[in-house]
């Protein structure tokens, strides 16, 4: 196989990319490194990388292939703020982030942020309690988590498309499908996070925009 063989397309990306960007312009913190969870084709991170040259993209996904397309993209573009993708389950007690070799990289940029784009449906429910936990342990005050994707609002779909979204998930497997957004921010709440804003994007989907709040009125240390 070649380099470029090894590159996976998802064609959403082509129609989010853009508005993911101009929200994540708005809302990271001002430097520091951007952890992605299920960074998936690596096509986001390359784009949101290639443009945002302040901060420094930590790339993950647990799947092998998908972190081989990582690289392979990094390497087509030529992209130099993005680290080599690390594999990570979200539902572990402790992340790659959170030990080895790999806190070194981050010793001059640590975490500031964490974006998670078209995960939490597509998994079970247990991933959205791991991405929580996860961010929860390794955020500070003001760090910011983004999500991205459909949800239902105050338990009901926003659109007709969504539902049937919903419907062919569930029949692919019954621990998948649209999340209610009310769930997830509860969640998020149970870490600290407190929900900043949503942003209508395209396809019925959503920004989420979390910010970790003190503990105590001082962070952990």
């Amino acid at each position: 196989m070649t380099l470029q063989d090894a590159r996976q397309y998802a064609p959403a990306t082509d129609r989010n990319r853009e508005p993911i960007l101009e929200v994540l312009s708005q809302v990271l913190p001002g430097s520091g490194t951007i952890l992605e969870i299920a960074s998936g084709t690596g096509e986001h991170a390359v784009f949101l990388a290639s443009r945002l040259k302040d901060y420094m993209w930590l790339p993950t996904d647990i799947d092998p292939q998908r972190r081989a397309s990582i690289i392979a993209w990094t390497k087509h573009l030529g992209c130099n703020n993005i680290y080599p993708p690390l594999e990570l389950d979200v539902r572990e007690p402790v992340w790659a982030v959170e030990e080895g070799t790999v806190t070194q990289w981050l010793d001059t940029s640590p975490i500031t942020a964490i974006v998670n784009i078209n995960m939490i449906h597509i998994s079970p429910w247990s991933a959205c309690l791991g991405l929580m936990a996860g961010a929860g342990r390794i955020l500070k005050a003001g760090g910011m988590l983004y999500l991205y994707g459909p949800f239902k609002q105050s338990g009901e779909h926003t659109a007709p498309s969504n539902a049937a979204f919903d419907e062919s998930l569930r029949a692919q497997n019954p621990e998948w499908g649209v999340r209610n957004l009310d769930d997830v921010v509860a969640v998020a709440s149970g870490q600290n996070f407190t929900l900043k804003q949503t942003y209508q994007m395209p396809a019925n989907n959503l920004s989420v925009v979390f910010q970790r709040s003190a503990i105590g009125g001082s962070d952990r240390t």
